[in-house]
């Protein structure tokens, strides 16, 4: 009788651990799911954004194959009276290695506006070690300024920003976006959601 008791308490715990692990495991896949979706979207992003490049600005294509990496950011925001905000998911690539690492952009500024803003921002890197300190301690830019006006039948067309030493950066709107100039800062780092 004692044996039977036993038998049937080890199996009762036993079956009460196997169960209390299993919605955890469910969670983990669902969690791996989900990141392995978004990961898979900023990288589609990245790909379309590229292409975009490319055609509104071939010579950049050569610039890219000859860089030590590049960054690909997606950034979407609004424009309201004196405060502007954006953030966005990107990607930057050593080509030397072609591993991914996941990044975030983040942007508040001030200034005088309305509207909405959505684009696309390219950094190319010429230089190893600038494109490893971007991608392992991320950046912030100070003040920015910056206009770009385009027609809805123009949107997707790729401006050249500016560049500095071996980092070159473009930004590309996605659609027709009216005049608008943004001070503020920007800042890139690590999102460790999807690395």
């Amino acid at each position: 009788m004692l044996r039977n008791c036993m038998r049937i308490t080890w199996i009762a715990t036993l079956l009460c651990l196997v169960l209390a692990a299993w919605p955890a495991r469910a969670d983990e896949k669902a969690d791996a799911e989900k990141k392995l979706k978004k990961q898979q979207a900023v990288l589609k992003m990245r790909d379309q954004a590229l292409a975009d490049l490319y055609k509104g600005r071939p010579e950049a294509e050569a610039k890219i194959k000859k860089a030590a990496g590049y960054a690909v950011f997606d950034s979407g925001g609004i424009h309201l009276l004196l405060l502007a905000t954006s953030r966005g998911n990107g990607v930057a690539v050593d080509k030397a290695s072609g591993k991914p690492v996941y990044m975030k952009m983040k942007q508040i500024g001030a200034g005088p506006g309305l509207g909405v803003k959505d684009y696309r921002v390219i950094a190319v890197f010429q230089k190893a070690a600038t494109l490893k300190k971007f991608m392992d301690s991320g950046w912030s830019f100070g003040g920015e300024a910056d206009a770009s006006a385009k027609t809805k039948n123009e949107g997707g067309a790729a401006s050249s920003s500016g560049a500095a030493g071996d980092l070159e950066i473009y930004t590309l709107t996605k659609k027709g976006i009216a005049l608008q100039a943004t001070l503020g800062g920007t800042k890139f780092s690590k999102d460790d959601d999807l690395n």
